[in-house]
């Protein structure tokens, strides 16, 4: 990938949206939801302190992470849709994730 954050940003690839209910009806693409869920892509260094020291981020590359549904910034880079967050905007690390695949 040709992008790497600065200090506490996060690129996130947001997994691809549910197009069926558990019920079976199929969710036209104008009512869709974008997902608040994604694969972290790549992490910047940390946050500097006042002393000068950089405390690394505690989010890594491969984190299935859940993030605020209006946070961050869309871009694109190298044809794919990613996001952009600062590490305070992820709400959490999800431990066991199901087999969601990343939107390509």
């Amino acid at each position: 990938m040709g992008f790497k954050p600065l200090h506490d940003r996060v690129v996130v690839s947001r997994f691809a949206e549910e197009t069926k209910t558990a019920g079976g009806i199929i969710i036209p693409d104008s009512a869709q939801e974008k997902p608040s869920e994604g694969k972290v892509v790549a992490v910047g260094d940390g946050v500097r302190g006042d002393d000068g020291s950089v405390k690394p981020l505690d989010v890594k590359k491969g984190d299935h992470v859940l993030f605020g549904k209006y946070g961050g910034t869309e871009i694109k880079v190298d044809g794919e849709d990613l996001m952009i967050l600062r590490e305070s905007d992820i709400l959490g690390v999800i431990e066991k994730p199901t087999n969601k695949k990343s939107k390509k």
